[in-house]
């Protein structure tokens, strides 16, 4: 048995550049850029930056400044890569953004009027992306605010505008009929820009077609293994591979109830390995009773999750103390795991834990 009984992360580098090679694929023209905000979905932005710029990537996306500054740091100044960071500018950060070489996503009139301030102040014009909502009702400057900004002649003064994006917000369902309208309204917002490059899609939307491709597509879950429609897809590849240890392995009788609460109650005798895994290793107690793990070349059903212990069925299987069993990677996937907690692939890459071992393989 290992001197420590801990759960282990392996994250699959070269499993990253096959999917990136499929998005590449579908993305046909358009330029392929990865979204590695939230610590590269909670599965370590430097590395997986480093890689995926060894794989070609020169355009990247982040949510915050702080994120912005530490990935142009992993990326180092000898390697180019353009950075943009989807809070735009918030108050203060215009000296930082630039000194860090980032370009902020705009995304409403008073960080226009802020990066244009800043923009004057430094004396030559600044890079910026505009975020204009097309119907998702989240995020992003009005099509009438866009409008008045490319009519005005000094409302975005001291501003290069070399990106128009959107966000679509129901391009995991192909068919719902508001993906078209967001392209509609997306393609008025473009005309207003004709210089500046356009994106729409992020993963899903980067599966929708031709149309919706546009200049440069902005993966971020299914670079790490999520299907496009929120289901399991056999183009992609598990990026994240989690592993825990067994600690024992406990017989149960008809009647036996099993953790807090008597939650579970089994009805036939059942055996079960208790994992050294729980919930501060990110495995969401909410996939309890639906979620599965894998172990001897089956899928086998979680009882129980803890804080720090997992009980799962494995039925007659000879298992060993110390042994690994796979809560999440090629055989636990993703998101089916998503769907027994009733979340999303994202929510359950970024609930991974710093507690686990962290392995990489094909680091660049």
């Amino acid at each position: 048995m290992e001197s420590s009984a801990r759960a282990r992360l392996t994250v699959d580098l070269d499993a990253l550049a096959h999917n990136l090679a499929v998005l590449r694929d579908e993305a046909a023209s358009a330029e392929v850029a990865p979204v590695v905000k939230s610590d590269g979905y909670g599965l370590g932005a430097a590395p997986l930056a480093r890689r995926l710029r060894a794989e070609g990537a020169r355009s990247f996306f982040v949510a915050r400044l702080e994120e912005g500054e530490a990935l142009r740091r992993a990326l180092g100044p000898q390697r180019d890569a353009t950075i943009y960071v989807l809070d735009g500018v918030t108050a203060g950060a215009g000296p930082r953004l630039a000194a860090s070489g980032l370009t902020p996503v705009i995304c409403a009139l008073p960080q226009v009027a802020a990066a244009s301030a800043f923009a004057r102040q430094s004396g030559r014009p600044w890079p910026v992306a505009l975020h204009v909502d097309t119907g998702m009702n989240r995020q992003g400057l009005t099509l009438d605010d866009a409008r008045a900004l490319a009519q005005s002649s000094d409302g975005l003064d001291g501003l290069d505008v070399t990106l128009l994006m959107s966000h679509l917000g129901s391009a995991t369902e192909p068919a719902d009929p508001r993906n078209s309208a967001q392209l509609a309204a997306f393609r008025a917002a473009a005309s207003l820009f004709p210089h500046a490059r356009q994106s729409l899609a992020a993963s899903a939307g980067a599966f929708l077609g031709a149309d919706y491709r546009f200049d440069m597509v902005r993966p971020g879950v299914s670079l790490y293994g999520g299907g496009p429609e929120e289901r399991p897809d056999p183009r992609l590849r598990a990026v994240a591979t989690l592993t825990a240890p067994i600690l024992d392995v406990r017989t149960y009788r008809p009647g036996d109830r099993i953790g807090y609460g008597a939650r579970v109650t089994v009805d036939r005798p059942v055996r079960a390995a208790i994992l050294a895994a729980g919930y501060s290793d990110g495995v969401l107690r909410a996939g309890m009773g639906g979620g599965y793990a894998w172990f001897a070349g089956q899928r086998r059903p979680i009882l129980i999750v803890t804080m720090d212990l997992i009980a799962v069925e494995i039925g007659d299987a000879p298992a060993r103390i110390g042994e690994h069993v796979e809560l999440l990677g090629p055989n636990a996937l993703l998101d089916d795991q998503a769907a027994a907690a009733g979340t999303v692939a994202h929510e359950v890459l970024v609930r991974l834990s710093t507690r686990a071992e962290r392995v990489y393989l094909g680091e660049a």
